[in-house]
């Protein structure tokens, strides 16, 4: 049946000691330190290597300008969707590829010019002495920096560094690549300010700025980007509205270089106003076209008819022929010129709908008014149908949403329908007033008719001639009224603010960022570093750890040995770690006495394994009982790897083995030492078979032989970790003290312990945590000297403060 102790197991591993993980962050504070100096000075250099970044802004309002001269026959524009739509179809200009192509292709952005800055290549457009006047038809050198050096006011140099057997070159009248071949060395050549510059991979003419300051011996880079890229980087204009859905948009960007974000923001709003005044004049400048091709047929027509009545008045007498003809003369061209407009309107309804039918741009559709047409109705759709046009194409570049292109496609589709239906009843209404007209013509010819053949001649030719010079004045007049409607209308879109270099603009880098990011980094990385050595660690620590594991008592905490000589205490006998091991020497007369042990007492002292410090434990805690006037010995009986003849300076081959295989006595393995009532016997020549030594009767016999003339006896034994021989001494040992050192000794060890401990392999055992650094790094504390501080001041010598190599040497001696 289970107990509920079976599952302290859990509670202790579920147990997080956070004051000692606080107390071990605290210890290693050096790491901490040393993270924060790196990553403040590596913020320190990012933040000065970087360049200043500045935002520039222009303000610009929409508002729907209508013509002054607008009437309802010399109106050819009409704006439609109101200030909203017209502000979301800018917004999407601005930003579409098709409008920066523009930009950039006009103020030539593709060209770098740079200078060496502290750190880095700094754009200093505007700042720089020069400009390139480039042949686009020709191909430049791509994505390569070319120095320029003036060697005086008229002259400079360039320098090209060619690494490889060709170069790249591109030429911006087409954007295509190409290659060329050059050698791989530095290029350099001289020319003058002016100069054509006409190479495989250049072609250039340098050209001076007004007023550019002094620039002899200075020294400038150019570069030729590739021009999509450099329209990519400023469809990135940022455009934002005051409020939603009004009529103010704030254009911005964000770059190293003010004076280019000045010029690009200032240039993209003109190039903005140019194309949407084109747009609002689309109509004028189609009827103006239409008019402009009509007129040239007309003149040729007018002339030909002018040369007939010039003939025919030739040698006749004009004035008498023309009598009584005048007012018939008259009338029938009233009819004619009737007649005309009639046909041309239903000529016009004719061509629009097979415009309409047959195709789907609808931008160059002329003005019905060329027509003489004046129904709002056709004026109204036909201006929409080529307004929903321009704007559908001047999206093409710019979104990619089927949706947004099928929603026009809709509307155009419903002006359309709307116009279909409207040409239907125009043209009925039309044919009736023509066959009207044609009844009023035909009566007049029958009344002409009656004249004499040489009248009704001369009333044909005039005829003829006076219909062409009236068409050709009213496609005048329409010509003119295009022309006042194309200069007087207005662009809907202002400068509020135009972009403007003020002395401000500086938005980054974000240093203080940096800082804190450093910061956080600085304490997080060591952090992460700690908390592994915490969790994944899995050494015992301090003596919490040790009180968790096992329920075997601690009698003792023993601090580092700074030096490299094993005899703490004899050489320091005021030291911290000698009142260590009194404090040891003093709970082990406790123990003694609980177990009414009487006379000669014995002491075994193991460990887990090799290296944590039990032979060091067993000599001093041996000195402590010889210098309370107690004879004492050391017995080594690490058969297999002795070292008490290393710690005492003894030559002596002679030792325990010796007396277990009955070669020497007591008395002949037996070495005096320097400290008074203390001796040594060390453990011998290494055997082969040490296991089956201890266990042999002479064995018994040794410390049987001991008792009798030492007080106490302590037994350097091996590492109950690794050997068994030190469960076969248990069995002469009053006390067992088991030896833990501190981040060495691996909890499971202790596991193990408590395992001899519960089968009686181990009798009366007890704990020394060993090699106890500080309280700082490792939490709470035991023993003399320990965790006081300053308090113990005057009782302790102090320890001496050795340098960093003074202390790698006393390692380097102690380990040897």
């Amino acid at each position: 049946m289970l107990d509920i102790k079976d599952f302290s197991i859990f509670e202790n591993h579920s147990n997080f000691d956070f004051k000692g993980f606080l107390l071990k962050i605290a210890s290693y504070w050096k790491w901490f330190l040393v993270s924060l100096i790196i990553s403040f000075t590596i913020a320190y250099q990012v933040n000065i290597r970087k360049e200043k970044i500045y935002g520039m802004q222009t303000l610009i309002s929409i508002k729907e300008e209508s013509n002054p001269f607008f009437t309802s026959n010399t109106s050819l524009v009409f704006n439609w969707g109101g200030t909203s739509d017209q502000v979301n179809g800018i917004s999407t200009i601005i930003q579409s590829r098709s409008h920066n192509e523009l930009v950039v292709d006009k103020l030539q952005f593709y060209i770098d010019y740079l200078v060496q800055g502290k750190y880095n290549l700094e754009d200093s457009y505007g700042a720089v002495p020069f400009y390139i006047d480039i042949d686009k038809s020709r191909g430049q050198i791509a994505n390569t920096l070319i120095g320029i050096k003036f060697l005086s006011e008229s002259e400079y140099e360039i320098r090209i560094p060619f690494v490889a057997n060709s170069v790249s070159i591109l030429t911006y009248s087409n954007n295509s690549y190409s290659n060329t071949a050059v050698q791989p060395v530095e290029f350099i050549k001289k020319y003058k300010v002016g100069e054509q510059v006409l190479l495989p991979f250049l072609a250039w003419k340098l050209q001076i700025n007004d007023n550019p300051g002094f620039y002899k011996g200075n020294e400038y880079f150019v570069r030729f980007n590739d021009f999509d890229g450099t329209v990519s980087r400023y469809r990135g204009i940022n455009v934002s509205s005051e409020d939603k859905g009004g009529s103010i948009l704030t254009l911005g960007m964000q770059g190293t270089n003010k004076a280019r974000m000045v010029e690009y923001l200032n240039s993209t709003v003109k190039m903005l106003v140019k194309i949407q005044l084109d747009g609002k004049n689309q109509f004028a400048t189609n009827t103006i076209k239409f008019i402009d091709s009509t007129l040239v047929n007309m003149e040729s027509q007018l002339k030909q008819t002018g040369n007939e009545l010039k003939t025919f008045r030739k040698d006749k007498n004009i004035y008498e022929i023309e009598g009584g003809g005048t007012k018939f003369s008259d009338k029938i061209t009233d009819f004619d010129v009737e007649k005309d407009l009639v046909a041309r309107k239903i000529t016009y309804y004719n061509s629009l709908k097979s415009y309409l039918n047959n195709s789907v741009d609808y931008s160059r559709l002329p003005a019905p008014s060329v027509a003489g047409i004046d129904d709002p109705n056709i004026v109204a759709n036909v201006s929409k149908l080529i307004t929903l046009s321009t704007q559908r194409s001047e999206m093409a570049y710019a979104v990619k949403s089927d949706k947004i292109f099928k929603d026009f496609d809709n509307q155009m589709r419903a002006v359309k329908d709307v116009l279909l239906e409207n040409i239907v009843t125009a043209k009925s209404s039309l044919l009736y007033d023509l066959s009207l007209v044609n009844a009023k013509i035909g009566q007049a010819e029958s009344v002409v008719k009656r004249l004499p053949e040489e009248q009704q001649e001369l009333l044909k030719i005039k005829r003829k001639y006076d219909l062409s010079d009236n068409i050709y004045n009213e496609f005048l007049k329409k010509r003119n009224e295009a022309e006042i409607v194309k200069a007087s209308n207005l662009s809907d879109i202002h400068f509020i603010d135009s972009a403007k270099d003020i002395g401000g603009g500086l938005i980054g880098p974000k240093t203080s960022v940096n800082y804190v990011l450093a910061l956080f980094l600085g304490i997080l990385i060591p952090l992460i570093f700690v908390f592994g050595i915490f969790f994944i660690n899995n050494s015992i620590q301090n003596a919490d750890d040790i009180n968790k594991l096992t329920q075997i008592p601690l009698i003792g905490v023993i601090g580092i040995n700074k030096d490299s000589l094993s005899l703490a205490v004899f050489d320091k006998p005021k030291s911290a770690l000698s009142e260590a091991f009194r404090g040891i020497r003093s709970s082990l007369q406790f123990l003694y006495k609980k177990q009414q042990v009487s006379g000669s007492k014995t002491l075994m002292i193991t460990s887990s394994i090799s290296g944590e410090g039990k032979t060091f434990c067993s000599i001093n805690i041996a000195t402590v009982f010889a210098l309370s006037e107690k004879k004492t010995v050391i017995v080594g009986l690490d058969l297999r790897k002795p070292r008490l003849a290393d710690e005492f300076n003894l030559t002596t081959q002679l030792g325990v083995v010796n007396y277990l295989i009955k070669q020497n006595s007591l008395a002949e393995i037996t070495n005096s030492t320097d400290i008074a009532n203390l001796d040594v016997i060390l453990s011998g020549p290494v055997p082969p078979n040490p296991s089956e030594l201890i266990l042999s009767e002479a064995m018994r016999e040794l410390i049987e032989e001991l008792k009798q003339k030492y007080d106490y006896v302590i037994l350097d034994t091996p590492p109950v970790g690794l050997v068994s021989d030190a469960l076969e001494l248990a069995q002469y040992a009053d006390v067992t003290l088991y030896i833990v050192r501190q981040n060495y000794t691996k909890k499971d060890m202790i596991t193990l312990l408590n395992t001899r401990v519960k089968r009686g392999e181990l009798n009366n055992a007890s704990v020394v945590l060993n090699g106890y650094e500080n309280k700082a790094k490792y939490g709470s504390t035991y023993g003399y000297g320990y965790g006081y501080g300053a308090y113990s001041n005057g009782y302790h010598d102090e320890d001496e403060k050795h340098g960093l190599w003074k202390t790698i040497f006393n390692k380097f001696k102690k380990n040897n």
